[in-house]
């Protein structure tokens, strides 16, 4: 099913994002989680796609088993950072094959140590343009940043861009992870204002630790911890109770998110299961298809 058909049904849907692991041990982990959080049902689940490519058959593989031994529904990310149109021309069509029906299309990022881009596409819009005019049966996402894109030179600059993509062709935007939902809805209202109108999925990461705080800051540069969670992060101290202050965080920005009836949540679950089920059991969540 298409992502938006299933954010047309006028209810919020949840969904989880999961990466693919390096090692033998890491798929046996992923693989539990997935099976301790399938019992929600959430309305899909999206695999990531490494900078420049660089997970791609990983990515494929992790894909394709989840389609064989789950029912649930995939999104693959693809990014276009260094490919050539033939190459995911390739990609997309191998995709198809196994089931894929849903692609997040992202530039992405140059792989480490690589300071120039090569390829045929320059833009994420580009990518789009190309999936929608190659593959009218494939649903696409995008990305969207309420704090900011890295790469932009400013605020009015980034929701242009962010209108080309779905000029482009895009069902949906998923944001970037935030702390704060004031930074959501103004980010939405400045999509309206901008003409766009598909639906906006809200993308939270539960805080597990002050190395897992830097490494979200390093990977989105743009980050906003509000000051109530970074006393909260130091009265903490202990990773584990640092979790127990991630989850209480995540809870209540979910619980005011369904309050104001978003089209989706998406949790980054960082291939763990234990803060994503604590969220949903203290929220009451149970079938995240179809969250009233």
């Amino acid at each position: 099913m298409f992502v938006k058909d299933i954010l047309s049904k006028g209810k919020t849907a949840v969904s989880f994002e999961f990466f693919p692991p390096k090692t033998e041990k890491g798929w046996d982990k992923l693989f539990r989680t997935i099976s301790e959080l399938s019992p929600l049902n959430p309305a899909y689940v999206s695999v990531t796609y490494g900078a420049g490519g660089s997970t791609r058959d990983r990515t494929h593989d992790l894909i394709s088993r989840i389609i064989k031994e789950t029912s649930l529904e995939v999104v693959a990310h693809l990014t276009c950072v260094n490919h050539t149109k033939d190459q995911i021309k390739r990609i997309l069509e191998r995709y198809l094959n196994i089931g894929v029906q849903n692609i997040l299309a992202l530039k992405g990022d140059l792989p480490s140590g690589s300071s120039d881009s090569s390829g045929d596409f320059k833009y994420a819009a580009d990518l789009v343009d190309f999936i929608r005019s190659g593959f009218p049966g494939i649903g696409i996402g995008v990305a969207g940043f309420p704090e900011g894109h890295p790469q932009s030179a400013d605020r009015l600059e980034e929701i242009e861009h962010l209108k080309e993509k779905v000029d482009a062709g895009a069902d949906y935007i998923v944001t970037q992870l935030f702390f704060d939902n004031r930074d959501y809805c103004d980010f939405v209202n400045r999509c309206e204002i901008a003409g766009i109108k598909v639906p906006v999925i809200a993308g939270i990461m539960p805080v597990t630790g002050k190395n897992n705080m830097k490494r979200m800051a390093q990977l989105a540069p743009r980050t906003r911890f509000p000051a109530g969670l970074i006393r909260a992060v130091n009265r903490a101290g202990t990773d584990e109770r640092i979790e127990n202050v991630g989850v209480h965080w995540a809870s209540e920005q979910v619980r005011d998110l369904l309050d104001k009836g978003v089209p989706g949540i998406h949790l980054y679950t960082l291939n763990n299961s234990k803060s994503t089920l604590r969220i949903c059991e203290s929220l009451g969540l149970v079938d995240l298809y179809s969250v009233s």
